[in-house]
């Protein structure tokens, strides 16, 4: 955080002594014009100049810093001691070619791997998933990745050229480096909203890697979402008298969108679906802390600015190519027990279609657990009962097949 401060302090003045130097520039031409130009204008606005470059300068030091020592906290315990099979790790690695980063946190490095896979596509949640499901620590090897064209990733390939195959080859490389460097036959899967999709794609085509899996804020059908969220949001926006809002979503019209503006008019609905959710009674601890996650250790300065850039520019490319996906059809026969956790106020991933999605699936089991108190996001909204089911229907009450597999038979 003090590495922030001073980038922004630094930026801050930046700005200052360029616009200090641009009408500077344009009075020195100007007196030039007319023959009235002095030498102490002219050395006026070279001393700004210089200071103005020594402080673009010490930005882009600051930066590359802050790049270099981004880390992720070590494990401790109540006492302040670090456990000694213990790790936490901020490590970039190599998946098909493009550098990407993971975050690898465990009390103990031989318990099971869980990959969470973040929403997006374009967002971040590593430093977010360690805040809120802290404890989920204790039992596993906890992997968080930022995908490409997200936060410490946003990088690793050309915004233009990512696709839903991107992910998909990139998770499967991702899941068999994880299974070589821990030793193990197969993994455990989550995914939240985007990546609550990605996590059934992987699953339907690499069964074998996986003991399980867990979506929540569960994605269905892309397109009939972006369809009922419009319709909510104007729904809300109309029996609250909010003129401008209803203005705006019709002016917009209905989904799908696409071209180069995704972001911004999906947007309007999103946003205004997440607002009503974080003032809705009915769910504990709806405010999702932004400001918090960007601030975190794990991301550097240029990380912070793509945190944002991978919401928007990755959002609005990718999320385009989705509109044709419909897991009730596409995905309906599994061969790894799912298990869905959902909110019981989920306003931006319709509960719904969740619910004919688990009506028509086959799979060896499946499983709804509903958070009575949740919106979008369970493990935010109720984290010390999301563990609780997640060891339920991933550790507890378990039988080990020769392949380790572990199944949640209540």
């Amino acid at each position: 955080m003090v590495l922030t401060f001073i980038f922004l302090v630094l930026t801050v003045l930046s700005v200052i002594a360029l616009m200090e130097v641009l009408l500077q520039s344009v009075w020195c031409i100007v007196a030039f014009m007319k023959k009235r130009a002095n030498q102490r204008q002219i050395a006026r606005i070279k001393r700004t100049t210089i200071f103005l470059a020594v402080l673009l300068l010490m930005d882009v030091g600051l930066a590359a810093i802050s790049q270099l020592t981004a880390y992720t906290p070590r494990i401790v315990d109540e006492n302040g001691n670090t456990p000694e099979n213990s790790i936490a790790e901020l490590r970039r690695i190599e998946l098909n070619g493009r550098k990407q980063w993971i975050s690898i946190r465990g009390w103990d490095k031989d318990a099971p791997v869980l990959l969470f896979l973040a929403g997006g596509p374009g967002g971040t949640q590593m430093a977010a998933v360690r805040h809120e499901l802290a404890e989920l620590e204790k039992h596993f090897v906890v992997v968080n990745w930022d995908q490409p064209g997200s936060g410490k990733s946003y990088y690793a390939e050309r915004t233009k050229d990512i696709t839903a195959q991107t992910y998909i080859r990139d998770g499967r490389a991702l899941t068999e480096y994880l299974r070589v460097r821990f030793s193990q036959e197969k993994i455990y899967l989550m995914g939240g909203s985007w990546g609550s999709a990605l996590g059934i794609f992987l699953i339907d085509k690499y069964p074998e890697y996986y003991h399980a899996f867990i979506g929540t804020g569960q994605m269905v059908d892309f397109e009939e979402t972006e369809r009922i969220d419009y319709e909510k949001a104007l729904e809300i926006a109309r029996s609250r008298g909010d003129t401008a809002t209803v203005e705006r979503l019709i002016a917009n019209g209905m989904p799908p969108y696409y071209g180069k503006d995704v972001t911004w008019r999906s947007a309007v609905y999103l946003n205004y679906l997440s607002a009503y959710m974080s003032s809705d009674p009915r769910i504990h601890n709806p405010g999702y802390n932004t400001f918090r996650d960007i601030g975190s250790s794990e991301y550097g300065m240029l990380d912070k600015i793509n945190f944002l850039r991978g919401i928007v520019n990755t959002y609005n490319h990718v999320y385009q190519q989705l509109y044709d996906i419909d897991l009730r059809t596409d995905h309906n026969r599994l061969d790894v027990p799912v298990y869905l956790f959902l909110g019981r106020h989920d306003v931006n991933a319709p509960t719904v279609l969740a619910e004919e999605y688990m009506r028509a699936l086959d799979a060896p089991a499946k499983r709804i657990v509903w958070f009575e108190h949740s919106g979008h996001s369970p493990w935010i909204n109720e984290p010390e009962k999301f563990v609780r089911e997640v060891l339920s229907c991933f550790l507890a009450n378990t039988t080990q097949g020769s392949g380790g597999i572990s199944l949640c038979i209540r």
